[in-house]
């Protein structure tokens, strides 16, 4: 018996955004390892790629996620 059954048809209402593709699908069509979300909403998932690169410079720009060099000191 499996521990997961594997989804194959989505449900209304979640929204994804597919890496390979490139498109927006609603419910999972692509492999997970291949998308985002799920998404609220249709719109949502069309800006996914957009708000992944603005969390991604939040990311790069956070003090907490750099580690000071030894030069730096504990200031």
């Amino acid at each position: 018996m499996a521990l997961f059954k594997k989804r194959t048809v989505g449900k209304p209402g979640e929204w994804y955004y597919c890496l390979v593709h490139h498109k927006v699908e609603e419910g999972p069509e692509c492999p997970a390892k291949d998308r985002f979300g799920p998404y609220g909403t249709r719109e949502e998932a069309e800006h996914a790629m957009q708000s992944a690169q603005e969390r991604n410079l939040e990311w790069e720009n956070d003090p907490r996620w750099h580690d000071k060099s030894p030069e730096q000191g504990d200031d």
